[in-house]
């Protein structure tokens, strides 16, 4: 038996699994390739049995967005570990050796990404992902190679050690199949966005560790199912972040962090207004106003994930307010951060 599953969400995405399932095949012999189909009503499941016979396919009734949809793949593997891995991804020759290679001389590692390209643009790094994940103190997300919207060209300069990080992307990530389920996978709840860094702070707080190993490599090609500027994901960003933020922080930090992202979450949405992008404002509104009315029923989450954590100060998390630091210091890659 394999040690190691590569599970593919799809909903509705025929040509790209045309597209990008043949290198994942091909570039991963180590690994039982799974594609989950979240109830797709185009021709996805025909393509399935038609061109990738060898791929193993689970069959859901509907869609139950990314995070529920994982969460009932991996309820079914049997594997050690599984790669969440985008249906999106183009992956490279022998991609998956050194994440095996590095989970199995660390087990205190719960989970790793690979460095993360832009499909498109090569020679840069992918918006989601890049070269591993931070966050700051107010739940403000950033990565090694992509600080706001501002993306690095890739010059070998995060190549090297495996390094430890806050978060890794859902689009490559490998993580341990039995600590996937027993810290309850992914929040189903948040549908889409956030989750993934949702799930690594539990992770983080419950003692364990994620890391970012670059001798990896795989080319994400990023937006397949939402636009970067898409309302849609807007919405969802902001709400997402605001419950992760409610589940996870510790009870002396909650409501001072709260009470700055309100009035930050205002100032964005007038800002976008100002900017043209009267949907995206109106979506940053519909967020704050949809967090205040279900928060209280993420209740019993958060006090499960206060009562598991053993850590609450990470040095994974920037103290120092990265809005700060992008906008006012013109601080505008990780390196740049790493002065402070």
């Amino acid at each position: 038996m394999k040690k190691v599953s590569v599970i593919i969400l799809n909903w509705n995405g025929a040509e790209m699994l045309r597209r990008f399932l043949p290198s994942v095949v091909e570039c991963s012999p180590e690994a039982e390739v799974v594609v989950a189909d979240n109830g797709s009503t185009d021709s996805s499941l025909e393509v399935l049995r038609e061109e990738f016979p060898e791929v193993k396919v689970m069959a859901f009734d509907e869609n139950y967005g990314f995070a529920e949809g994982y969460n009932k793949a991996l309820a079914q593997t049997k594997t050690e570990y599984t790669v969440l891995l985008n249906s999106d991804v183009e992956v490279t020759p022998g991609w998956l050796v050194p994440l095996l290679s590095f989970m199995e001389a660390h087990p205190e590692a719960a989970a790793c990404q690979p460095k993360i390209l832009n499909c498109n643009h090569r020679d840069y790094f992918e918006y989601a992902g890049a070269c591993g994940g931070f966050i700051d103190s107010l739940g403000y997300p950033y990565c090694r190679g992509r600080v706001m919207s501002d993306v690095e060209r890739d010059e070998g300069q995060y190549d090297g050690e495996p390094v430890k990080i806050f978060w890794a992307t859902g689009a490559a990530m490998l993580v341990r199949t039995a600590i996937y389920n027993k810290v309850g996978g992914l929040d189903s709840r948040f549908f889409a966005h956030q989750e993934e860094i949702d799930f690594c702070w539990r992770l983080r707080s419950r003692g364990y560790e994620i890391w970012c190993v670059t001798d990896s490599r795989v080319y994400h090609l990023g937006g397949a199912t939402l636009d970067k500027s898409n309302p849609r994901k807007t919405f969802l960003n902001f709400r997402n972040n605001l419950l992760m933020l409610y589940k996870n922080l510790p009870s002396h930090r909650r409501v001072g962090v709260m009470a700055v992202r309100y009035f930050l979450d205002y100032l964005a949405a007038f800002q976008m207004l100002l900017s043209g992008k009267r949907k995206d404002a109106l979506a940053v509104v519909r967020a704050r106003f949809e967090y205040s009315h279900i928060c209280h029923e993420f209740d019993t989450k958060r006090r499960e994930n206060l009562e598991a954590a053993t850590v609450m100060d990470f040095a994974e998390m920037r103290p120092v307010s990265l809005l700060w630091a992008y906008y006012v210091r013109r601080q505008r890659k990780y390196s740049d951060l790493q002065r402070d």
